[in-house]
C-alpha cells in the first residue's frame, strides 16, 4: 500500500498563478473565500488530502496521466465554462438508487447539495427519475460478475436529447453497471466534453 502526498510547495506551484485573469478573480474573493483557498496549501487540509493507493490495479497507478496545474486547466481551449444563459446542472436519475423510494430521494437530495457546494454559483436541478427502459439503450449481462450492465454511450445519446436549453450540463446517475464497448469489462462513467452530457454509476 502506498500513500501519495503532496508538499505545501508542490501545491503552491500547482495552484498559484500570475495569470492576470486568475489574479483578478482571486482579488474579487471575500475574506472567507480567500481563507478557504489558502487552506489548500496546508498539509492536513481536506481539500488536497493524501491518496492511498491500495494495489497496482488502482486507477492512479494503472492509468498514468501527465500532471496539470491550475493555470493549464484554466487556459485549456476545450474547457467549457458556464454562461449567463447556461448556468444550470441537471441531474437525471436512471433506475432506482436504493432499496426504497425514500432512500433514492434522500441520496439524490444529498447529491444535489454536494453539487451546489462544489460548483458554487451554478443552480442544480433535478429531473424526474426515469426507468432504465426509457433510455432504450443496449444492455448485457457481464460474463464475470453476472451483473446487468447498460451501454454508457447510448445513455449519453439519451441525455443529450433530454438536455434543457439552459443547461450547462446534464448528468445521468444510475446504480447499474456501465460499459462503453463490448471489449471493456466496465467503466465508472463517461462524458462528452463538447455536448455536455455525462453518466456515472
Amino acid at each position: 500500500m502506498q500513500t501519495v502526498r503532496h508538499s505545501e510547495q508542490t501545491l503552491k506551484t500547482a495552484l498559484i498563478s500570475k495569470n492576470p485573469a486568475l489574479v483578478s478573480q482571486y482579488e474579487k474573493l471575500d475574506a472567507g473565500e480567500r481563507r478557504l483557498m489558502n487552506q489548500a496549501f496546508q498539509p492536513n487540509s481536506d481539500l488536497f488530502g493524501p491518496i492511498t493507493v491500495h494495489s497496482r490495479s488502482d486507477w492512479i497507478t494503472s492509468h498514468p496521466e501527465d500532471p496539470q496545474d491550475f493555470e493549464q486547466f484554466f487556459s485549456d481551449p476545450y474547457r467549457k465554462t458556464p454562461s449567463p444563459e447556461k448556468r444550470s446542472i441537471y441531474i437525471q436519475c436512471i433506475g432506482s438508487l436504493g432499496n426504497t423510494r425514500a432512500i433514492s430521494e434522500e441520496y439524490i437530495k444529498w447529491l444535489q447539495g454536494y453539487c451546489e457546494a462544489f460548483f458554487y454559483g451554478l443552480t442544480v436541478k433535478l429531473l424526474a427519475p426515469v426507468p432504465v427502459s426509457a433510455t432504450r439503450c443496449s444492455f448485457r449481462v457481464n460474463d464475470s460478475t453476472q451483473n446487468l450492465q447498460i451501454h454508457a454511450g447510448h445513455i449519453l445519446k439519451f441525455l443529450k436529447k433530454k438536455k434543457p436549453g439552459d443547461a450547462f450540463c446534464i448528468v445521468g446517475v444510475t446504480m447499474i453497471d456501465l460499459y462503453p464497448r463490448d471489449s471493456w469489462n466496465f467503466v465508472f462513467g463517461q462524458a462528452s466534453l463538447t455536448d455536455g452530457p455525462g453518466a456515472v454509476d
